[in-house]
């Protein structure tokens, strides 16, 4: 049979199989022998051992689309992050450290503000003008009064979303209010696999429907993934390659330049100013970074 871990844990991946349940799995030894680790979102086959009390193993892992290094999870088609408008206020740097990851994974990225019942209009304004320009697709949505909810549901459908942002967003709000009722029978094994019991919180998939998959990930602390450079961020700030051939040099970092497309782009307005404060402050911590090495 076939299906998608959607947790694991202690050496335990949770299966989905559709129309039969979770089942708990442990993997073969081959995989540990080939240091092979299966993921979330991993599609596998898995041998049935007991039916009734729904264990088995985990033979074979099938074809990856993908698989992110922050978040750890495979077969990802988008991300969502979420933020709220208010309470607490959003931290931008921290919303640009995301996307830069996104960008950086070839990961679409979806960006939601939740807690609009309690936002300023113009405030939500100047967040969606920022980074619609950036060219993100940029939500708005209260998860408690349901605003917005039927929307964000249409871009998720038959896709499988990592749904991402920091503590008091209302992220877990959000999960419920996508959910609704048709979550993988987390009730009955949230006691098995120890969800809320532990220091250290894992990714676990729910869907959102029977075609769509959600993603919930733990609170992201470190931006960087292996293989980023300096000279490399610039490509994961998307707004900036359409004035780079407005650049005197080539290989422009656009800071310290004269001549340089972007940051005329940045003085005109066309380019968000806080976006591009975010992009000097990253290209200053990679360049650390990279001088620490030696």
């Amino acid at each position: 049979m076939t299906g998608k871990i959607i947790k694991g844990i202690a050496g335990f991946y949770y299966v989905h199989i559709k129309d039969y349940g979770i089942y708990e799995c442990k993997a073969k030894g081959k995989f540990r022998n080939n240091k092979i680790k299966p993921l979330v979102g991993d599609n596998v086959e898995v041998d049935i051992l007991d039916s009734l009390e729904k264990k088995g193993n985990i033979v074979k892992i099938l074809s990856r689309e993908n698989d992110l290094i922050r978040p750890l999870v495979a077969n990802v088609d988008q991300a969502m992050i979420v933020f709220a408008v208010k309470k607490p206020d959003p931290n931008l740097n921290l919303l640009d450290r995301f996307l830069v990851m996104m960008e950086y994974q070839n990961i679409e990225t979806i960006i939601c503000f939740n807690k609009i019942d309690i936002g300023n209009e113009k405030f939500m304004e100047e967040l969606k003008n920022t980074y619609n320009n950036a060219g993100y697709k940029v939500l708005f949505a209260s998860a408690t009064e349901n605003e917005g909810v039927e929307e964000i549901k249409k871009l998720l459908y038959g896709k499988t979303t990592v749904l991402a942002g920091p503590s008091g967003v209302g992220k877990s709000s959000m999960l419920n209010a996508l959910t609704n009722e048709d979550k993988m029978e987390t009730g009955k094994i949230s006691e098995k696999i120890g969800r809320g019991k532990h220091t250290t919180r894992h990714s676990e998939i729910f869907n959102m429907d029977k075609e769509s998959y959600i993603v919930d990930t733990p609170g992201f602390s470190s931006m960087f993934v292996p293989g980023m450079t300096k000279e490399k961020l610039q490509d994961c700030f998307p707004e900036m390659a359409q004035y780079e051939p407005e650049c005197k040099f080539g290989g422009c970092a656009h800071i310290n330049e004269p001549i340089c497309g972007v940051k005329e782009a940045v003085n005109s307005g066309k380019i968000s100013k806080t976006r591009y404060e975010n992009y000097i402050l990253l290209y200053k911590e990679l360049e650390e970074m990279e001088r620490n090495k030696y």
